[in-house]
């Protein structure tokens, strides 16, 4: 009978994360409606194929993780595949708006489906292919050549749009590099960190009561903030720096252990931030419009203040107040251009008031303790390190957009993971959690070994030898 205590594990995980799923497209159907009736009084069209597309997205996916990942967490594709169809609920509520306010506005529901369909391929790829994530550090070095030549590479061919250069146009293709980016550097930064942790662990001098790394340590987080700050400079992308660093702080710290890490951190992002806010026009404007959201309207605005989206989302917000206008019953157009991308929490806000903004900060919250969840109980060093550069990076790009849009801190213009409307964002955010998956998988395999404990594992060889 102890031979089938893994499969039974596995079963009993599958058929939560199934049950999860059943709840998941009910969610979501049932969101779709709501916003449809409560502006037209009518079932929104196309209704048998979105509930077709979302049930056949969650039984496909569920039966590849299933057959791939059995052992993984039950829990991380029902969170995910949910912000998705939250999100794809919002743009089928938004579009209408959209297109009526606004002459020449398209529809973004239809494409968001269609990348939707495109990242839980790539996982289920990705699972497939990818049967043990330690393959990965086999290829760091390649992995963050690649990174850099993608970060940079706005820069020199990147749009100029809204201020910032953070797309490449391919074949009529906008892509982000700086999404799939953030994935490179955690299997980059976990992979350098297994080798070089004991070193960079190394006690320096004592300073106001703390030891400090050795300056010769100091290099790599040294060169990891110039690079972000050449980021921030050129291509005018506070998001992908704050994240890009942020990324790399944390993964030291864990690694390391060493709380001096993160004061290094903070001092660095602090002084590059004050540096480039005060001397570079768009940074500087964000600075600006979130210092006083209402200097918009003002007869003589201050520099680089050009939109009033800061103080619309404060508007949107205000007006949702607890329990919010009702799905469908808001006005977020409002918000302008931005509302179906990192302002589409504002809707979340008008339309399901606080308690629906607090409910989305909960999923991603719980997708993101699933994450460091299981990097305790990951038994390879790079896994660990992996699942934790992972996790983090959601839980910064998630704190940068929800922080600009409430205005805690500036304006970054990133899109909010899985909610918002972008084919780069959605694609690398299922890559994301593939390879959690895939992690997550590997842990929990191990932790069923080790329980069987040694005289398990000694028998059965023995036994299937008499049988043959």
């Amino acid at each position: 009978m102890r031979g089938l205590k893994p499969l039974t594990t596995a079963g009993a995980r599958r058929r939560t994360e199934a049950l999860l799923l059943v709840l998941v497209v009910g969610v979501t159907v049932a969101g779709h409606i709501s916003a449809s009736l409560a502006m037209s009084d009518a079932l929104p069209p196309g209704l048998t194929g979105f509930v077709i597309s979302m049930s056949l997205l969650a039984l496909v996916g569920h039966l590849a993780v299933r057959r791939f990942a059995a052992y993984a967490d039950p829990l991380i594709f029902p969170l995910a595949l949910l912000l998705t169809g939250m999100g794809l609920v919002f743009l089928h509520r938004l579009d209408p708006a959209y297109i009526e306010r606004f002459k020449g506005a398209e529809a973004n529901a239809p494409g968001q489906l269609m990348w939707t369909v495109v990242g839980v391929a790539a996982c289920i790829a990705v699972l497939g292919v990818l049967r043990d994530h330690r393959l990965l550090q086999r290829f760091i070095y390649i992995t963050m050549a690649v990174a850099l030549v993608a970060l940079i590479a706005p820069a020199f061919f990147g749009a100029d749009t809204y201020g910032a250069k953070r797309w490449i146009i391919i074949g009529g293709l906008s892509v982000q590099p700086g999404e799939f980016v953030k994935i490179m550097i955690a299997v980059f930064f976990a992979g350098y960190l297994v080798v070089h942790r004991d070193s960079l662990a190394l006690s320096g001098r004592k300073f106001m009561g703390m030891r400090l790394p050795p300056m010769r340590q100091l290099g790599p987080i040294i060169t990891v903030w110039i690079v972000s700050l050449l980021v921030l400079v050129f291509e005018r992308d506070l998001g992908t720096s704050l994240i890009f660093f942020g990324v790399f702080v944390v993964m030291l710290y864990v690694a390391t252990e060493r709380t001096s890490w993160i004061v290094c951190g903070l001092v660095l992002a602090a002084a590059g931030a004050f540096v480039v806010g005060s001397t570079e026009p768009h940074v500087k404007g964000r600075v600006a419009a979130w210092l006083d959201p209402l200097s918009y309207y003002w007869k003589e605005r201050p520099p680089g203040v050009v939109s009033d989206q800061s103080a619309q989302a404060l508007f949107s917000f205000g007006t949702g107040g607890v329990s919010g206008t009702g799905l469908g019953m808001g006005h977020p157009e409002l918000i302008g251009f931005a509302g179906r991308s990192d302002f589409i929490l504002t809707t979340v806000g008008e339309e399901l008031g606080l308690a629906g903004v607090m409910a989305v900060l909960i999923l991603y919250a719980l997708l993101v303790q699933r994450g460091l969840r299981m990097a305790l109980g990951a038994r390879d060093p790079f896994g660990k390190l992996l699942s934790v550069g992972l996790s983090s990076a959601l839980a910064l790009q998630v704190f940068v957009v929800a922080g600009g849009v409430t205005g805690l801190i500036p304006l970054t213009g990133k899109a909010l993971p899985f909610l918002a409307a972008g084919g780069s964002s959605l694609l690398a955010n299922w890559i994301m959690i593939a390879l959690l998956l895939r992690i997550s998988d590997s842990a929990e395999r191990q932790r069923e070994a080790d329980s069987r404990g040694p005289a398990e594992t000694t028998i059965t060889p023995v036994m299937a030898g008499r049988t043959g």
